[in-house]
């Protein structure tokens, strides 16, 4: 019943993608995605090196046999990523997708990743994003909204005007992400066009998820007015949970912070200490106002049935809708 390009592409049972998540996308979750009927979607900027990634995706491989991801992230980084090395690392290791995400289109790829029959789902904020994604190769684009943890765009335009635009303008399958993360958001996504769903922090809450408990309750608590947008000032743009850590950043752009004073603050190796400790307040997280619909810990096999089924109750009673009027 929920068939569409992207499951046929994928070969994936339900259009649903979990996105990456820098820290948390390790091969439990991946696997635990993919083994309920998505695609679950690794972060290579996690590691440092090739072999630390082909590591993590053989650990993912001996837990699933369904199709998964790596994302490649495009984004400034302090430290360059040797992206060649992790895209040499998927082909090698027959990994199904690439889900890139950043500034840029991943032009330098496409022709790799097409010899090696790798799909290419390509992450962006804006529609004009989406047609530079589609015009050098994607297979499927994925576009977020405003309500989008982590990198939002600059454009502040919202999942219902961005994906139907989107479908509009694109011959290639278009993934809705902003504000997902039941039922309801999937069929409302399936109605404007989207074949297919990306959630990240629909996945935070998720048992197989390496997040410390402490978070996962506070995500729990939270409301869908408990996040913040960070980083506008320096154009790179995102969704941060409600702490004291992004409400300094805010404070801290608002009195025109220089980047290396941002930088100690917002820093990566922060927040991983954060998410393994289980301070709340130690550093930046990433996360949408969907954290208003999450009200309990599941596994990623509860969420996408739970999902599943109510999407598929809500297409019959708007059927019955339909022939009864």
């Amino acid at each position: 019943m929920l068939k569409t390009r992207v499951t046929e592409i994928l070969n994936i049972k339900y259009p649903v993608i979990q996105g990456g998540m820098q820290w948390l996308s390790r091969a439990e979750l991946v696997a635990a995605v993919s083994n309920a009927g998505g695609l679950g979607v690794m972060t290579s900027a996690q590691f440092s090196s090739k072999q630390e990634l082909i590591d993590e995706i053989r650990k993912a491989k001996q837990l699933t046999d369904k199709p998964f991801g790596v994302n490649i992230s495009l984004f400034p980084s302090i430290a360059p990523l040797p992206n060649d090395d992790f895209v040499d690392a998927v082909i090698e290791e027959g990994v199904a997708a690439i889900e890139s995400s950043g500034f840029r289109a991943p032009d330098e790829y496409v022709d790799k990743l097409k010899k090696a029959g790798v799909t290419l789902i390509h992450k962006v904020a804006t529609v004009r994003h989406a047609k530079k994604a589609e015009s050098v190769g994607a297979d499927i684009v994925s576009i977020v909204g405003f309500e989008n943890g982590g990198a939002l765009g600059m454009d502040d335009v919202t999942t219902f005007i961005l994906v139907p635009r989107a479908v509009d303008e694109l011959k290639v399958p278009v993934i809705a992400g902003g504000g997902i993360g039941d039922g309801r958001g999937l069929v409302a996504a399936l109605a404007l066009g989207a074949e297919g769903v990306v959630m990240g922090t629909a996945f935070l809450t998720t048992k197989e998820c390496n997040l410390h408990q402490n978070f996962k309750d506070w995500i729990v608590r939270s409301q869908e007015t408990d996040t913040v947008v960070v980083m506008r000032s320096i154009t790179n743009t995102h969704r941060a949970l409600k702490n004291k850590v992004s409400q300094q950043v805010v404070e801290m752009e608002q009195r025109g912070a220089s980047l290396p004073e941002l930088l100690g603050v917002i820093g990566g190796q922060r927040a991983l200490k954060a998410f393994e400790d289980g301070d709340i307040d130690g550093g930046l997280g990433f996360g949408g106002q969907v954290v208003g619909l999450m009200d309990k810990v599941v596994s990623a096999s509860e969420l996408l049935e739970g999902m599943v089924s109510q999407a598929e109750e809500i297409m019959q009673k708007l059927n019955l809708q339909v022939h009864k009027s």
